[in-house]
């Protein structure tokens, strides 16, 4: 949690001190189309997962505060939807396997910077947290949904999530962004009412690519404000 109060700071730094600075301060909002896939260990056995799909419900608010032409920082609040399709789930009760697709919509607060030509092409990078608060687990058996769990703050998966993020913004407004999570997914202590844990010994964590356009295009430009 000291990682939290620490960006929790952060943020609230920028927001209330850039504008005291002889920089350009301005928001951007932005939709995010993801591309998404997981490391897993599971029962200490290497595994793949799928690519998921994820153009909906992706949402990104940014502040920002353009230091110089060549330099800025950001922080902002961002809500994602975010999960990986496992193919070869094996229950551990039951030793039957199935194919699983995991997600959650997640709340998340980053803070980065920015390195480049700030009006045409250039780098970011930063750091993360996000706090999930929607869970939905679905089971296939040979393509068909055999089963479906959802729930509002579910503790079948870990209620802090956190990683690393860096990304490219190219001119004319595409921007192309990595993240990788360095929590794991699920609770591995999670116990269901038949006395079960489904995710003992499985380790994910997930990566994403993602597409996005005018991430840190001006509001007041994009929309032609004031």
């Amino acid at each position: 949690m000291k990682n939290v109060f620490t960006l929790f700071a952060f943020s609230l730094l920028l927001t209330t001190s850039v504008k005291s600075q002889s920089s350009k301060v301005y928001y951007s909002v932005a939709g995010e189309m993801i591309f998404s896939w997981a490391t897993i260990d599971d029962q200490g056995n290497e595994a793949s997962s799928l690519m998921r799909w994820s153009p909906v419900f992706n949402l990104q608010s940014f502040i920002n505060s353009d230091l110089s032409p060549n330099f800025g920082i950001f922080s902002g609040l961002a809500i994602r939807n975010v999960g990986y399709i496992y193919d070869d789930y094996q229950d551990p009760a039951t030793l039957v396997i199935n194919k699983k697709k995991f997600r959650s919509y997640n709340l998340a607060l980053p803070v980065g910077i920015k390195v480049g030509n700030l009006s045409n092409l250039f780098f970011y990078g930063g750091y993360e947290v996000e706090f999930p608060f929607h869970y939905k687990e679905k089971t296939f058996d040979d393509g068909d949904k055999i089963d479906k769990i959802t729930g509002w703050f579910s503790n079948r998966q870990e209620s802090f999530q956190h990683g690393f993020l860096a990304g490219i913004q190219f001119p004319h407004g595409i921007n192309l962004k990595f993240k990788y999570y360095l929590s794991e997914f699920h609770n591995q202590d999670f116990t269901d009412s038949a006395g079960n844990k489904p995710y003992a010994g499985l380790k994910s964590n997930i990566f994403y690519f993602s597409l996005s356009y005018d991430m840190f295009k001006d509001v007041r430009e994009a929309y032609d404000m004031p």
